[in-house]
């Protein structure tokens, strides 16, 4: 999995905007805005029950040359999802296609030209991740969070989606608030949830252990982690995999997949490797896709 990913393709400037700016102030959990329309079909669109919904923050990483580019779970397995032939729409908050504490922030034309449906909470600064690299260890740095996202501004159809996929990836996501979710199939890719920072200052980014209620890890369809989380959500993996399917990504070789309680090995594919960025939710859309 990943969080603060970024594509460099998504970098180039574009000229539409998410909508309003948001209004200084507004507190955390602020209502839905008015969702984003992907082009002239978006009213049609916005009145259909997607078959993939995400939730989660769409991110704006940092460069070391000041420029801006979006990441996230969200992003990176709403565009496979979508390019896998489903309808896909995106529940997450932020400030896009304006500038923000003096970083400007791509807006969102490369779902838009998906038909990815989006709403978009009103945030004054977007979650934004600074990735160094020391030896062959990434270390994190979150200047900025936008905050939690509210479930109750889902549109109510979008609740039955056939795949709602929890994408958190800096504990946006109020765990009680997803047990009302009435979907087919629950995916779960908790990274989000496994990560503290100084919320009040910004810094840099840790691992803590995942702990779910029990409500929510009862309805949970798949859970997947990389083999670099595991330990800190190995109870969670091994629940959830007891009564359904627990997934530990282990980069180039491979997966171990937990079904109904029975473990597996489940082997890579060798292929050349341009970029890793958002590889772990290229897959996690695809395994809950076919999972489903």
């Amino acid at each position: 999995m990943t969080s603060g990913d970024r594509d460099p393709q998504l970098n180039a400037p574009r000229e539409a905007s998410t909508g309003s700016p948001a209004q200084p102030g507004k507190s955390r959990k602020s209502p839905a805005r008015e969702p984003f329309r992907p082009g002239s079909r978006s009213g049609l669109q916005l009145s259909k029950t997607p078959d993939y919904l995400l939730i989660g923050h769409v991110t704006a990483d940092l460069q070391p040359d000041g420029s801006v580019v979006l990441g996230g779970t969200a992003l990176y397995s709403a565009l496979t999802a979508s390019r896998l032939g489903v309808r896909v729409a995106i529940l997450t908050r932020g400030v896009y296609g304006r500038e923000v504490a003096g970083m400007k922030i791509p807006n969102l034309d490369i779902l838009a030209s998906e038909n990815i449906q989006i709403v978009v909470q009103d945030a004054e600064v977007p979650t934004t991740f600074i990735n160094e690299y020391q030896a062959d260890r990434r270390v994190q740095t979150m200047p900025h969070w936008a905050g939690e996202i509210d479930l109750r501004g889902l549109p109510p159809h979008w609740r039955n989606a056939k795949v709602v996929h929890l994408g958190p990836i800096a504990d946006e996501i109020d765990p009680r608030q997803c047990t009302g979710l009435t979907t087919r199939f629950l995916g779960v890719t908790p990274q989000g949830w496994m990560r503290d920072w100084p919320r009040q200052t910004g810094g840099r980014v840790k691992h803590i252990p995942l702990k779910l209620p029990g409500q929510l890890l009862g309805i949970i369809d798949c859970a997947i982690v990389s083999i670099e989380e595991i330990a800190y959500a190995r109870d969670v993996i091994q629940r959830v995999g007891d009564r359904r399917l627990g997934v530990v990504t282990q980069g180039p070789d491979g997966a171990r997949i937990i079904a109904g309680g029975e473990k597996f090995e489940l082997p890579g594919f060798q292929v050349p490797v341009s970029d890793l960025t958002g590889a772990g939710d290229v897959f996690a859309a695809a395994f809950f896709l076919k999972a489903s």
